[in-house]
């Protein structure tokens, strides 16, 4: 399933959807604004929070934060996802970690702040963010490849390394 993201509006205390193949708004990307720390939420087209994503607090390296605020497995609601981080420094190439609760990573690399980036698992590639796809300025897409991905976490993720990756790009 592909997605249709529009980052000219993308900046902490801004909102913006996320649309799907046929158009639809599939996610909401919620900006607070006025917080200690950069914090986001991805909501469904009905409104409802389906993943919190901030900024780790006294983190030696910059870290982002994915987390449900429900449960539907029995654990406890808030509990963190995934955690966000830069995996090594490289020229040509961004790379970051994700490491989910389960023990499971999954890689990002690629050109991040060209929105042209795979995120991967075990080698095998779970989603594809490219903006070639896209003749709309300023749009890039989130192309969720294997079925059993969930598009949700997916799409935080990006959220996640853009944001680190722009902060980044700030502080040099």
């Amino acid at each position: 399933m592909r997605y249709e993201v529009r980052e000219r509006l993308f900046a902490v205390g801004e909102d913006y959807w996320i649309e799907d193949e046929q158009g639809h708004k599939a996610f909401l990307v919620d900006g607070k604004a006025m917080r200690l720390r950069d914090t986001f939420e991805l909501k469904g087209p009905d409104g409802r929070v389906l993943i919190d994503i901030h900024e780790k607090m006294f983190a030696l390296r910059d870290t982002m934060v994915i987390e449900r605020p429900w449960s539907d497995s029995g654990s406890a609601a808030g509990e963190a996802l995934a955690k966000i981080k830069r995996k090594r420094l490289s020229l040509l190439r961004n790379h970051y970690r994700v490491e989910l609760i389960d023990g499971t990573e999954l890689d990002v690399s690629g050109k991040i702040l060209d929105r042209e980036f795979v995120v991967e698992y075990d080698g095998e590639m779970l989603a594809h963010i490219s903006r070639r796809w896209l003749r709309v300025r300023d749009t890039y897409g989130v192309d969720v490849i294997r079925e059993d991905a969930d598009p949700a976490l997916i799409i935080a993720v990006a959220v996640c390394v853009i944001h680190l990756a722009e902060k980044e790009r700030g502080e040099d």
